[in-house]
């Protein structure tokens, strides 16, 4: 075959191995000239800025990022080209395998990533050969170079959009909110798109979200399970007497809730869903406890940077989005909120309205920043509010400088940005460092 990759970033490598290893002549484009050098190599032909495929294509593979509206993939259509992402190509080269690995997936607008990480965590603790990857930082083709026998997969909307294929061993979904709207152009598309994942054996969902309690309901799955933090009724997986409990795949406790990291009822909802998944791969009970009590929390996600004179200042950048936002200002009672960036076309009203009472004032950041004030100005209008321009020197130190004159005693310093951070960062990991490090510098803490 002859194939096109469009996109040399973070899974192109990965795919081009796994094509050439397969014998197909492979074409790559990207608009990053600098980023499509380092692809070259002996049977790969490199091409800047293509828009329409070459004469010849049989199959484009895309980068999961691309929008379906992108010109080239647009042209690929029309010309009954196939389009597909590396994990669906990952999926029908497994499925040419002797002994596949089983595919155990998560996907969700949060907690995808802690959820893998504890799930990898279980099965690393019952003795399997399993590796995270997927949208947590490994590709699934890299991943398979390894040949595991269990792969603990995060996937996104959009490589869920471009993996028409994949039927996991069991899938979860956490929950649903407004994200990647300006990706898919509706809620309902994002919410099917993830919906995918529920096309395999297992169906995993958190029941808690009527929105997935509704997909799960219509799943096609043949067995359906539902992840609560209330005391779980048969085919669920709850909280009693301080307890994660199983009676979907049993009738037992699995762990102690304070025994989980991180607590509250996101980190509490992460690891009910990994258990589930692992205990529908016939995982252990004491597999599930061993793994939770294992497992630590990845950075920027609720990470307490410092705390000097009675303020706390706590690093959840990994907040990209308000549902995430609305999570982490929850956990605390006096708030100096630290937000803004890119929303993505999310609407912020509801989690402005619901966090109002717990903030004692708000420094705002990035290009959609004006959003965000407009909507503490109808829902907490005595809030004072303090804005940093994308353009200024040294950003992060302004806003930490500002928030920290807003802070009193007792209250905690949160970056929850309800927002992407690509507009002045190069990711979330770049932004959380940023604040950090500015923190650490305002309070004479840094090395």
């Amino acid at each position: 075959m002859r194939v096109l990759v469009a996109g040399a970033g973070v899974t192109g490598p990965s795919v081009v191995r796994a094509l050439l290893r397969d014998g197909a002549r492979v074409t790559v484009t990207d608009g990053n000239a600098e980023r499509l050098a380092k692809l070259a190599q002996d049977g790969v032909e490199l091409i800047v800025g293509l828009t329409e495929p070459p004469a010849g294509t049989d199959l484009v593979v895309t980068a999961p990022g691309w929008k379906p509206t992108a010109p080239l993939l647009v042209a690929a259509a029309e010309a009954g080209i196939e389009v597909i992402g590396d994990v669906e190509l990952a999926w029908r080269l497994c499925q040419r395998m002797d002994t596949p690995p089983a595919w155990l997936v998560v996907t969700g607008t949060n907690g995808k990533t802690t959820t893998v990480g504890m799930l990898e965590s279980i099965l690393l603790a019952a003795g399997l050969d399993a590796v995270a990857c997927g949208n947590i930082g490994l590709p699934v083709l890299e991943a398979l170079e390894r040949e595991p026998r269990v792969l603990a997969v995060e996937l996104s909307s959009f490589q869920l959009h471009w993996a028409p294929s994949v039927r996991p061993d069991a899938g979860a979904l956490l929950n649903i909110a407004e994200d990647h709207l300006d990706w898919h152009g509706s809620l309902e598309a994002y919410a099917q798109a993830k919906a995918r994942v529920f096309t395999g054996a297992v169906a995993i969902g958190g029941v808690d979200d009527p929105y997935v309690a509704k997909l799960l309901i219509n799943a096609p799955a043949p067995r359906k399970v539902g992840v609560t933090l209330d005391e779980p009724i048969e085919d669920q997986l709850g909280l009693e007497n301080g307890k994660l409990v199983d009676r979907a795949f049993g009738d037992e406790a699995l762990v102690d809730a304070a025994d989980v990291t991180p607590g509250g009822p996101p980190g509490l909802t992460d690891a009910l869903v990994a258990a589930a998944v692992a205990r529908a791969y016939g995982v252990p009970a004491q597999a599930v406890a061993d793994g939770l009590k294992a497992y630590q929390p990845a950075a920027h996600r609720a990470a307490v940077v410092a705390a000097h004179d009675g303020i706390t200042y706590v690093n959840d950048s990994k907040a990209t989005n308000p549902h995430a936002a609305a999570a982490s200002i929850r956990a605390h009672d006096r708030v100096v909120w630290i937000a803004g960036g890119l929303l993505k076309g999310a609407s912020v009203d509801d989690l402005v309205a619901e966090a109002a009472p717990r903030l004692a004032g708000v420094v705002l950041i990035g290009q959609d920043r004006d959003v965000i004030a407009a909507a503490l100005a109808r829902h907490a209008p005595d809030v004072p509010v303090r804005q940093v321009a994308p353009g200024d020197d040294d950003a992060m130190t302004r806003v930490v400088e500002l928030a920290g004159a807003l802070a009193r005693p007792g209250d905690v310093v949160l970056l929850a940005p309800a927002a992407a951070s690509m507009d002045m960062f190069t990711d979330y990991g770049h932004r959380g460092r940023a604040f950090a490090e500015a923190v650490l510098t305002r309070l004479g803490l840094s090395t």
